[in-house]
């Protein structure tokens, strides 16, 4: 019989991997693997935001990474620095004051592992309505943007050609990770929520042969990882957060091992 805390674990790890399959190939593809680290780093200040205002930690966590994406949007069309710079500014200072926040709360204990490194098992009915209805909404928005996104990813400037409207569709995907930032941050924490939406893209990457196969394929190792990290964590009594990415890159290093033997065959 198997526990029902691991039943919502493993539901809510499986629904975060469903979305971070396609939204994370689009990251492969457009080299934004720092920018989901930055936005991730500033969620810290946004549980320390939402904890002050005493509103809900998923609201305050949703906020500070629109506002951040915004800035770094600007910033970034203004071409004062180079983005790398900007992103490496945002990521540490964002991650620096959370913590600084943290530690000034006076009367309230806060579970700074927890927000950094996940806590799946932990997870609640109404945490999984949170991440559904979530998951379903992102997996509509990027329904509704993949031929364009698509477009836009190949050769921004003949998407422009043919009428894509760049600016807002670049916006509109800086959201979209935004958004799954703030629903996913729960189940693998913050320093390592951006590995869940690089590792099995990349991975699924090797034997894709169209975007929607490849799409596919990082759900579904990010769902093998998911589960592979509970078994392990439950086996050997490791954090969860930790054996999820270390499950998914297991399944990276598979990819790569069984590449090079189709080559050599």
């Amino acid at each position: 019989m198997v526990d029902d805390f691991i039943l919502r674990a493993l539901l809510a790890g499986v629904l975060v991997a469903l979305v971070c399959g396609p939204l994370g190939c689009f990251i492969v593809w457009r080299r934004m693997a720092y920018f989901g680290d930055t936005l991730s780093h500033s969620a810290l200040l946004g549980v320390a935001l939402g904890l002050i205002l005493g509103v809900n930690l998923n609201v305050g966590i949703l906020a500070v990474c629109i506002v951040i994406a915004l800035l770094l949007f600007s910033l970034q069309h203004q071409q004062r620095l180079a983005n790398d710079t900007l992103l490496g500014i945002f990521s540490h200072a964002a991650l620096s004051i959370g913590l600084v926040a943290l530690s000034l709360l006076e009367g309230i204990r806060v579970d700074l592992m927890g927000y950094l490194f996940g806590d799946i098992l932990s997870v609640t009915t109404n945490d999984i309505y949170v991440v559904a209805g979530g998951a379903v909404l992102v997996l509509l928005l990027l329904a509704w943007m993949w031929r364009p996104l698509l477009a836009l990813t190949v050769h921004s400037e003949l998407a422009a050609a043919e009428g894509v409207p760049v600016t807002a569709l670049r916006l509109g995907f800086m959201l979209l990770i935004a958004l799954v930032i703030a629903i996913a941050m729960k189940i693998v924490g913050i320093l390592l929520i951006t590995s869940l939406l690089i590792i099995p893209a990349a991975a699924a990457r090797r034997f894709a042969r169209t975007p929607e196969q490849m799409a596919a394929g990082a759900a579904l190792l990010g769902s093998l990882a998911v589960l592979g990290g509970l078994v392990g964590s439950m086996t050997w009594d490791t954090p969860s957060g930790p054996s999820i990415v270390l499950a998914a890159t297991v399944l990276f290093a598979l990819t790569l091992v069984t590449g090079a033997l189709r080559r050599r065959g």
